[in-house]
């Protein structure tokens, strides 16, 4: 049923009262100057892995101090695993030594093992919780069968209600996965010619907040390809206006005095920040598949320093042009303002945590609820694909061991128990990330 007007003004006040302590908290914040941040360093000795099996990772910081998590490709931290979902949102409560995880009621059913193979998926991305209402991205890809996939559109859900229940864009429920010929302009919030904005991120703030000026900032990739994948573009709209694209305000460049330009079109856009080349796969290693997320950052806003931070990664391309033949490139970036300049105080060519020259670690993302009180430190989330290339070889085995299932269910724990025994970094992954501050 479609949210009544009452319904729809009431989330609109519990996130303008949000903006408003937002507003005060940063005001404070922002009276101060920025710090001056040199360099971070990655601390080894602080790496752990808690399980979970999946990647995505991205995460917001809910008004009561817990974390929602969007696990893809995943039966999530259920033992023994129950189904094997495209997506999930999961709820992490608890401090860095002593998280706990549990599946966030009411989350659409999004079970990969009861769509047939050949439907659309739908995979979680940039997700925000304000006030009451959660609003998540999800991402899509083409149809192509003769080149690998690439993405082309974004999906737009929300719950006004915490999360118990979801609607689609357009007010409606239940949430609705559009088939091949279902995905249009209409029914998907980007859905354009060259993938742009179908993979999206979305700035952080803190317990359920905005940023001071009471709007949303959502990140996205320019395109599907290297040249465009990593060019990351930006909108930003009011969080009651989220659902109507129309109110949505494009980054268009800096004018002469350096403040930025906002336009309702989509054509005017301009990249706010441009990773390096190099880092995108042109072929895959499983027939049919992907291209590889890469560069789809993670920023949050460090208010004891008066800072945004980015983390951003890119795929380690084989000489062959495959994803992960490599070890990925990790880079950490600061700015004073969402829409950059963006200053780089750490790069590593060859991401290897722990030192494994094996690991094929990607999409690192910066918990929002695990700053230090000082902001000089914050953990760093990530999962790994070390042993990938093994699966890749391994695959008529794996398709032998994955047919003696005789229900989803059975399927669901064979595949899971396969991935961890040639991936078991694929899976939530933590380090602290210590920054010296001028």
């Amino acid at each position: 049923m479609t949210p009544t007007r009452r319904e729809l003004l009431a989330t609109a006040l519990v996130s303008t009262v949000a903006a408003a302590s937002a507003g005060t908290v940063f005001a404070r914040a922002q009276a101060r100057k920025p710090a001056q941040v040199m360099s971070a360093t990655r601390r080894d000795e602080t790496i752990r892995n808690l399980g979970g099996l999946g990647d995505g990772y991205k995460m917001t910081l809910r008004p009561d101090g817990s974390q929602l998590i969007v696990v893809n490709d995943s039966p999530g931290w259920v033992e023994p695993p129950k189904a094997f979902y495209s997506t999930r949102i999961w709820q992490m409560g608890g401090g860095p030594a002593a998280p706990t995880f549990a599946a966030l009621p009411g989350y659409p059913d999004l079970n990969r093992s009861e769509r047939p193979p050949e439907a659309p998926h739908y995979y979680g991305h940039g997700v925000v919780q304000i006030g009451n209402a959660i609003y998540q991205f999800l991402g899509t890809l083409d149809h192509a069968e003769d080149r690998p996939r690439r993405w082309t559109g974004a999906k737009l859900i929300m719950s006004t209600d915490g999360g118990a229940t979801w609607r689609n864009q357009n007010g409606s429920t239940p949430v609705v996965w559009e088939e091949w010929k279902e995905q249009t302009r209409d029914t998907l919030v980007f859905f354009e010619p060259d993938g742009c904005f179908s993979l999206l991120s979305i700035a952080q703030y803190g317990r359920g907040r905005t940023g001071p000026d009471g709007y949303v900032y959502v990140y996205g990739l320019n395109g599907s390809v290297d040249g465009r994948m990593n060019e990351l573009v930006l909108f930003r709209a009011q969080p009651q206006d989220l659902t109507d694209r129309k109110a949505y305000r494009y980054f268009a460049g800096h004018d002469g005095a350096g403040r930025p330009r906002w336009s309702a079109d989509i054509t005017a856009r301009k990249p706010v920040h441009t990773f390096p080349l190099g880092w995108v796969n042109s072929v895959n290693l499983f027939p049919g598949d992907l291209v590889v997320e890469a560069w789809l950052p993670s920023v949050v806003y460090n208010a004891p320093l008066g800072l945004y931070m980015m983390s951003s990664a890119g795929i380690g391309v084989g000489p062959d042009g495959t994803e992960f033949g490599k070890p990925g490139y990790l880079g950490l970036w600061v700015s004073e303002q969402p829409t950059g300049s963006w200053r780089q105080i750490h790069e590593d060519t060859a991401w290897t945590p722990g030192g494994d020259p094996l690991s094929r670690a990607y999409a690192p993302q910066i918990a929002p609820g695990w700053i230090a009180p000082d902001g000089r430190s914050f953990w760093l989330v990530w999962p790994d694909l070390k042993g990938i290339r093994e699966f890749g070889a391994s695959e008529a085995a794996v398709e032998a061991e994955l047919a003696k299932a005789t229900t989803p269910e059975e399927r669901t724990v064979i595949e899971t128990g396969v991935v961890r025994r040639f991936m078991p970094g694929f899976s939530f992954n933590m380090q602290r990330i210590d920054l010296t501050i001028a």
